[in-house]
């Protein structure tokens, strides 16, 4: 079975996350936290940085690394490495989403619920929880 590695920005912003929904693909109209695939030879913190680059035309900085979640899919095996990252442009441009949607910190339970995330996504928000409590 095949085996990726990606990022994922847990990008908080005002006391909110944002959160993405796909445009393309098997998994389109599901949301997750934005990020991508890890190109030979690139750290994940440069990674990340250029994936929302890319998918958001945003500048973050990757604060803190948040943890690293697994999941098999049927048809290849996700490990998902996920950081706090802080937006340092106000301006998002979605090339490859459909739809995003900032979700308050304080309703995160709830407001994730109402989304249809990805089952490795959905496994981040435990983590989540843990580092809002603590800092």
């Amino acid at each position: 079975m095949k085996t990726i590695n990606v990022v994922a920005a847990a990008i908080i912003h005002d006391n909110k996350l944002l959160l993405t929904e796909r445009g393309y693909g098997n998994f389109k109209d599901k949301w997750e936290f934005p990020g991508g695939k890890i190109e030979e030879n690139e750290t994940m913190e440069d990674a990340i940085i250029r994936e929302i680059k890319e998918e958001l035309d945003a500048k973050i900085t990757p604060k803190k690394y948040l943890c690293k979640v697994e999941y098999d899919y049927g048809n290849f095996y996700l490990i998902m490495n996920v950081f706090i990252c802080s937006l340092d442009s106000e301006n998002l441009n979605f090339k490859e989403h459909e739809a995003a949607k900032w979700i308050d910190l304080k309703k995160l339970d709830s407001d994730v619920s109402s989304l249809d995330l990805l089952p490795a996504d959905v496994l981040v928000i435990p983590y989540l929880k843990d580092y809002l409590k603590n800092n």
